[in-house]
């Protein structure tokens, strides 16, 4: 044969016997693999398998280099050697069609290898950058069990890892000795602090928080503390010079101490880069292939090292879904991967979209709400799976509610053999996991909050709970040592030991102390400040003979000055502790309601609460997490609670079209976590930080086409909120959005009535009653489960009455049981019962009731 149709059959049977050996992946992952050379942008979308597609990439540039990307064709080539590829092409497709996984692309003595390779590339002149160490540490795991110890010197890590490795060569080069030392955010914050000290910057009015926020913006943004004092100083703001002052002095002490923090670590190597020549060509020249992950989440000074690295060569790989980039707050610029191509000349695009994840109609609605951002590459998810169960909306009344509807619904899954850890709750801010705690704890149900704090666990809320509690009973030491100086009031640690010495020679408490503090030579500076704390403690208790628990807890917030203090910081971790404050207030009233009882009774149910806490059952727990926690998990079940207008999508999204399609990506990153079922709440109305609003439903849910979802809807009439509504194909509300200003495009119509009686599918045991009547079906696993639920309780009564120490039961999803013991409080009992398969656990008897029946 001539020599060009050689060079053109051999091309293809290289191309073609590298893709065998990755015959296991889909058609456009293996596209994704063998393009090897030039800028290439992987859109993975969620479930699609893009931590496979990079290890398989990383193997087939280790393998053969630019084997299946490459037009070069080796001068001492034979016709033979293509005839032996084309024989291995043709055996290899027999054998992965008669059902094998892979075929070996070795070979006798390695020919197959030794014939497709082209410059095959060194462990060491790759990078894999990606962002946490957790991510770096499974790459570098995933490599070496599929390439063996070669794989160790590929530089699989984060992007800090990195710069300190580039950091630790050439350092001494921007002046710091190359022994530096790197200083996490505690030591940051412990430094600023003694900045704030040392100029007297009131931390009150300008916390250390907020000045290393804007020191990172600033440094993401190459803007070094002396420019950003003189720029601030031609502002006459004084607060931005004050911050200006105060960056001055961090930046000199940190160069005194030879210490980094995080920012500095990619900022000073993107420096060490760019003015020196000699170490830039030499890393250029050293990594023929720079492979980024969540390329979506990068920042400015991310992308800047990243395309200085890939400037050589110019083969950058970058991985990352623009529909995902929900880290806005913490710098991440969407723009990098939306750019991508602009910046980098030549680049090929390839769309991840075959999911491995999720069921069909799960990520039809996905599709249906990402579709609407603009800002977007554009692509749509599918997959081979079948379609499952439609993603479910139930319209519930209340925050209690929707709370108790979840337990309902995990309890029913559990009983009917899915694990705890299979569920997942997902809401949108931390305060809203308040109510669903205090459910899962009523009925036992084992929980764990990921990547955060129980609602009781958080330092504000036992802060008001210590407040509440000396003003129950002043004499608790240990409550008042905490709160005596929260908010700060001058009475310093020293004051207070001087006061505990006072208490133990008189014997007696430490507000008793208080009293007498004037008289005690030690204490005469800090006499006044202690007397004022003493006198608001007494004019509080004061109250708790004539005022409802909820004006008490107002005055409490309103006398310490507690919300005062947050307000003052103003950081996005105190605006979340004022709302869990705040929310403290929807339990008070929600107990009121229930129980009409005193400050001990609410007291005495916290503590059950609490002694709930103490079930241990492993790590099979239900997760409970914010949205943004759940960023690349997956869930059998997903529960999105709190499906409203101002809730989800938050408040302050609403009329900031960037702010709402970045809400928007949130959504669809919640949805895609769901494997099999996924479940949205909308309520009817909620309480939230003590303050009870009719609620809208989310716009998200309007944007879901009618055939991906499913509705059920229960009535629950509510001031002048009109429920009554017309369906026509997605979720478009109720009537009553028309008048919400969020609801006023077309795709939120006013709807004409239809009749006052709302359908449902699903109630709660308290909710039902005969007005209510179905028109979906319940999901098949929870039929038989929730109807043994239902008669149990009514059979027992939702008091609870009839049970006793030693009863044997049987519950809905724990089985076979034996009470041993019952604790009377708060208006309820707490049970302790052993059961036979699952160990001891602790519930309170007004919930366990309905799944309970004496055997």
């Amino acid at each position: 044969m001539d020599r060009m149709e050689f060079d053109k059959r051999f091309i293809a049977a290289r191309r073609a016997a590298i893709a065998l050996d990755f015959a296991h992946l889909n058609d456009v992952q293996r596209e994704a693999v063998m393009a090897t050379s030039g800028p290439l942008l992987l859109l993975a979308g969620a479930g699609s398998g893009k931590t496979t597609v990079l290890i398989n990439r990383i193997a087939n540039l280790l393998k053969y280099g630019n084997g299946s990307d490459s037009g070069y064709v080796p001068g001492d080539a034979t016709e033979d050697d293509l005839f032996f590829l084309e024989e291995y092409i043709s055996e290899g497709t027999r054998i992965l069609k008669s059902g094998a996984q892979k075929v070996s692309p070795d070979g006798p003595q390695g020919r197959v290898r030794s014939l497709c390779a082209v410059d095959p590339v060194e462990p060491w002149r790759i990078i894999a950058i990606t962002f946490t160490n957790k991510a770096a540490g499974e790459m570098k795991e995933r490599l070496e069990r599929m390439l063996g110890r070669g794989a160790d010197d590929i530089w699989a890590m984060t992007f800090h890892s990195a710069c300190a490795r580039m950091l630790r060569r050439d350092i001494d080069r921007l002046g710091y000795d190359r022994s530096f030392t790197i200083y996490d955010t505690s030591d940051t914050a412990s430094l600023m602090k003694r900045i704030l000290k040392d100029l007297n910057i009131d931390e009150k009015n300008l916390p250390h928080k907020t000045i290393l926020g804007y020191i990172s913006r600033a440094k993401d943004a190459m803007i070094d503390a002396g420019e950003f004092h003189s720029s601030a100083d031609k502002t006459g703001d004084m607060r931005r010079k004050l911050i200006g002052r105060a960056y001055l002095e961090y930046e000199s002490r940190m160069k005194s101490s030879n210490a980094l923090d995080f920012d500095d670590l990619i900022l000073l190597t993107v420096r060490l880069l760019w003015d020196n020549p000699d170490i830039m060509q030499y890393y250029q020249n050293r990594f023929k292939h720079v492979l980024v992950d969540e390329y979506q989440d990068t920042n400015n000074l991310q992308y800047l090292l990243a395309s200085a690295l890939a400037g050589g060569y110019k083969n950058i790989c970058v991985v990352g879904d623009d529909d995902q980039s929900i880290y806005k707050f913490r710098g991440a610029t969407i723009e990098n991967i939306l750019s991508f191509e602009e910046r980098f000349k030549n680049t090929r695009v390839i769309r991840l979209e075959q999911n491995y994840r999720s069921t069909g109609y799960i990520l039809d609605a996905a599709n249906d709400v990402i579709r609407n951002n603009k800002g977007r590459k554009g692509k749509k998810l599918w997959t081979e799976k079948n379609p499952g169960e439609k993603p479910a909306l139930h319209v519930v009344s209340d925050e209690r509610s929707e709370a108790q509807f979840v337990a309902d619904t995990i309890i029913a899954s559990h009983a009917d053999g899915s694990n705890w850890n299979e569920h997942a709750v997902l809401y949108r801010m931390n305060a809203q996991s308040n109510q669903l705690e205090t459910a899962f704890k009523r009925n036992g149900i084992p929980y764990r909050i990921f990547g955060g704090t129980g609602f009781y666990d958080r330092a504000e809320i036992k802060d008001m709970l210590a407040y509440l509690c000396i003003i129950h009973n002043p004499h608790d030491d240990v409550r008042l040592l905490r709160v005596i100086n929260n908010p700060p009031r001058g009475i310093g640690d020293t004051s207070v030991g001087r006061l505990a010495e006072l208490a133990a020679v008189m014997n007696c408490s430490l507000f008793d102390a208080i009293r007498h503090s004037q008289n005690s030579e030690n204490l005469k500076s800090a006499a006044g400040r202690m007397h004022l704390f003493a006198d608001m403690i007494d004019g509080l208790r004061e109250l708790t003979g004539t005022a409802p628990l909820d004006v008490l807890y107002d005055a409490l917030l309103s006398r310490t000055g507690y919300i005062r203090m947050l307000e003052e910081k103003g950081t996005d971790e105190n605006i979340s502790r004022i709302e869990n404050v705040r929310e403290l207030k929807t339990n008070i009233i929600s107990f009121m309601n229930e129980n009409g009882g005193s400050l001990f009774d609410f007291l005495n149910e916290t503590a059950l609460y609490t002694d709930l806490d103490r079930d241990d059952s492993g790590t099979d727990r239900v997760f409970m997490m914010t949205m943004h926690s759940a960023k690349g998990l997956e869930f059998d079940a997903v529960f999105i609670v709190g499906a409203e207008e101002g809730v989800f999508p938050g408040v302050r999204a609403i009329g900031e079209p960037g702010d709402m399609e970045e809400e928007r990506r949130l959504c669809y990153v919640a949805m895609t976590r769901a494997m099999r079922r996924l479940y949205f709440i909308s309520a009817l109305r909620r309480m939230l930080f003590g303050k009870t609003s009719p609620a809208q439903p989310s716009r998200f849910l309007g944007e879901i086409s009618g055939e991906n979802i499913d509705i059920h809807e229960q009535y629950e009439h509510f001031g002048d909120y009109d429920p009554d509504f017309e369906y026509s194909g997605g979720y478009r509300g109720y009537r009553g959005a028309a008048r919400n200003p969020a609801f006023s495009s077309p795709q939120y119509p006013a709807f004409r009535t239809q009749n006052s009686t709302f359908r449902t599918a699903h109630t709660t045991p308290s909710e039902q009653s005969s007005t209510f009547h179905t028109t979906h079906s319940t999901p098949s696993r929870q039929n038989s489960t929730l109807r043994t639920t239902h008669s149990a309780l009514h059979r027992q009564g939702d008091t609870g009455t009839g049970f006793k120490k030693g009863d044997t039961i049987k519950h809905t999803a724990f089985g076979r049981g034996v009470i041993t013991d019952l604790t009377p409080g708060g208006g309820d009992i707490l049970l302790e019962i052993a059961f036979d398969d699952t160990g001891t656990k602790r519930m309170l008897l007004n919930s366990a009731a309905r799944y309970m029946t004496k055997i």
